[in-house]
C-alpha cells in the first residue's frame, strides 16, 4: 500500500516540500497552526513568491478545478497522527533574540504535540535545522509520549533548499542525506525519495549526529567562500587590484572552483548567518568551540561589508554628509529570485544611508510589500527608473536580472548624476561607462 505523508509547518521549506510530495504521487496532508496559511494553501495560493511553487501546489490541491487532489491541508493534530505513514517536521529554527543560539521552541512543540496522536508504527522525519544533538533527544520525546512507543522511530533528513530554486532542489536534489537507527526507516526514505534516486540523486545514509552537521556545515563552508572572496576585494582595494580578476584567476583552480566566489556587500537571508552563529553555540555547549572560531571572523567580514558600502556612496557624493543627497537603491532582497529581506544586506545598507540623512528610494521587482514591512520610513518606487530618477547616486544591491538588463542611456535620463556603484560586481562596467556612467565596485579599480 503506498505511503501516505504529512508535512507539519507549511511554511517556505514545508509548503515546498508537501508540494513536491505529491507531485511525487503520494498522498499528502500538511499542518499549521496559522489558520490565515491554511485558508492561502487551500486556495492554492503561498505566502511567499517562489518561482514554480504555486502552479505546483494548484496542479495538486484538492479542490481546485484540474488537479489531481492529491494534497489537502488541516490543523486538526489527531487528522494528522491518523493519516500519515511518514511524517515531516519542516517547522522554523529562528535565532534567538540577543542570543546566537537557535531558538528550539517551535520544533519541540511539533513533536510534543505529535506523539500523543501516534498510536500505530509511524515514521517521523525531521528537516529542521537544528543543533546537533537534538534528534537524539526528539527521538526520546517520541519514544516516551507516543502511544505506539518504540514503533514511533525518528529519522533526520536535512533539506538543502535555495531559495529561487526550491522546487527544483527537492523535486531533483544534488544529494539527499538520512540520518536513520535502524533499516525500516532507511526503507521507507528509500521509497519516498525512489524517484530523485531513480534519476541519480546520490542518497547518503548516516547516523543522527552527522546527519544534522551536514546542513550547518555546508552553509558554514558556503559563508567561508563568500567571505574570503570579500577579504580579498579588501586587500584589493588597499593595493589596487581587481578581485574580479583575481577570483576569475583563483577559480580556474578545480579545488577552489569559481562558485560563490563575487565579491559584493555580502550574505544574508534567513538561513546562512543565524546558521553558522547557531553551530558556533553549540560548538562551544559541546566544548569544541575552538574549532570554529574561523565563524566569527567569517560574521565580522560579512557584516562589515554593509558599512563598507555606506562609506562607498558616501565617498562617491563627496565626502560629507548624506544630507539632502537622493539616493537610489537596486534591490531589497538577500538575493534576487525571491521576496525575502530577512537580513538583507540591501536593506541594511539602504536603511543606514536613509537614518544618517539620505533620501533612500529602493525598487525591488518581488521584495517590495516585505520592505515595506521592515523598513515603512524608506521611499518605494514601482520601478528601477522610477526609483532612480534625480537621484545623485544609484546603489545596484540586488543581483536581479531585470538590474542586467537594463539600459544605462535610459537610467542616465532620470538620473541627476550618473554614477553607479555596484555592491554585487554582477554588472558590466564597460557597457554602463560607455553610457557615461561613472562605474564603481568594491575590491576594483574606479577606471
Amino acid at each position: 500500500m503506498a505511503l501516505k505523508i504529512t508535512v507539519i509547518g507549511t511554511g517556505y521549506l514545508g509548503a515546498t516540500h508537501a508540494a513536491a510530495m505529491a507531485e511525487l504521487g503520494f498522498e499528502v496532508l500538511g499542518l499549521d497552526v496559522v489558520p490565515e496559511k491554511i485558508e492561502m494553501l487551500q486556495r492554492g495560493e503561498v505566502p511567499m513568491y517562489e518561482p514554480g511553487l504555486e502552479e505546483l501546489l494548484r496542479k495538486h490541491v484538492a479542490g481546485i478545478e484540474g488537479s489531481t487532489g492529491r494534497l489537502r491541508f488541516t490543523m486538526d493534530w489527531a487528522e494528522v497522527g491518523e493519516f500519515g505513514d511518514v511524517h515531516f517536521v519542516c517547522v522554523n529554527t529562528p535565532q534567538k533574540h540577543g542570543e546566537y543560539a537557535c531558538d528550539m521552541s517551535y520544533v519541540d512543540a511539533a513533536f510534543e504535540t505529535l506523539a500523543p496522536h501516534l498510536s500505530g508504527p509511524a515514521l517521523v522525519v525531521g528537516k529542521s535545522t537544528v543543533p546537533v544533538g537534538s534528534a537524539e533527544r526528539l527521538a526520546r520525546t517520541l519514544a516516551e509520549l507516543s502511544p505506539a512507543g518504540e514503533d514511533a522511530e525518528l529519522a533526520w533528513n536535512p533539506e538543502f533548499l535555495r531559495e529561487g530554486f526550491a522546487v527544483q532542489d527537492t523535486l531533483h536534489p544534488d544529494r539527499l542525506v538520512v540520518g536513520v537507527r535502524s533499516e525500516r526507516a532507511e526503507k521507507i526514505l528509500r521509497e519516498v525519495y525512489a524517484t530523485p534516486v531513480s534519476e541519480g540523486s546520490p542518497f547518503v545514509v548516516t547516523d543522527f549526529p552527522t546527519a544534522e552537521l551536514v546542513k550547518t556545515s555546508a552553509n558554514s563552508f558556503l559563508a567561508t567562500k563568500i567571505s574570503f572572496i570579500n577579504a580579498m576585494a579588501e586587500v584589493c582595494e588597499a593595493a589596487g587590484g581587481d578581485v574580479a580578476l583575481l577570483a576569475e584567476a583563483i577559480g580556474h583552480d578545480e579545488r577552489i572552483g569559481k562558485k560563490f566566489l563575487r565579491a559584493g556587500i555580502g550574505f544574508g537571508g534567513g538561513c546562512l548567518p543565524k546558521d553558522i552563529r547557531a553551530f558556533m553555540a553549540r560548538a562551544g555547549e559541546l566544548g569544541a568551540d575552538q574549532a570554529l572560531t574561523f565563524l566569527r571572523e567569517i560574521d565580522s567580514i560579512n557584516m562589515r561589508r554593509r558599512g563598507q558600502m555606506v562609506e562607498m556612496a558616501r565617498e562617491a557624493l563627496g565626502g560629507g554628509s548624506f544630507l539632502g543627497k537622493r539616493v537610489a537603491v537596486l534591490g531589497a532582497t538577500f538575493k534576487p529570485d525571491s521576496d525575502d529581506v530577512r537580513d538583507s544586506p540591501a536593506l541594511n545598507v539602504a536603511g543606514q544611508i536613509h537614518l544618517q540623512g539620505g533620501q533612500v528610494t529602493v525598487y525591488d521587482p518581488k521584495g517590495m510589500a516585505n520592505a515595506k514591512r521592515l523598513f515603512p520610513t524608506l521611499g518605494y518606487a514601482d520601478s528601477a527608473v522610477e526609483a532612480v530618477r534625480g537621484a545623485d547616486v544609484v546603489l545596484h544591491l540586488t543581483e536581479w536580472r531585470e538590474f542586467r538588463e537594463l539600459d544605462p542611456a535610459v537610467l542616465g535620463e532620470a538620473a541627476s548624476a550618473r554614477l553607479l556603484l555596484d555592491g554585487r560586481n554582477a554588472l558590466d562596467p564597460e557597457v554602463w561607462r560607455r553610457a557615461g556612467w561613472t562605474y564603481r565596485a568594491m575590491g576594483r579599480p574606479n577606471a
